[in-house]
């Protein structure tokens, strides 16, 4: 399963994330063009989001594994 997520701290969401080795992130310069963004990945069936975003600045995605958190 993926995830993906927004967040205006990636390195603090990184670290609550647990590292993962496969975290990705990019840049936005507007709230569209994050909402767009993660919306567009929420669409395919092998992704998935948790609970609220923290910020919209920053998107990222990681793989979940059972090491890993949501």
């Amino acid at each position: 399963m993926k995830y993906v997520g927004l967040t205006d701290d990636p390195a603090r969401r990184k670290e609550e994330h647990n590292n993962p080795r496969d975290w990705k992130q990019r840049t936005f310069s507007t709230e569209e063009e994050a909402r767009t963004w993660a919306k567009e990945l929420l669409e395919l069936p092998e992704w998935e989001t948790g609970a609220g975003d923290r910020g919209w600045r920053y998107g990222y995605t990681y793989t979940v594994r059972p090491w890993t958190r949501e």
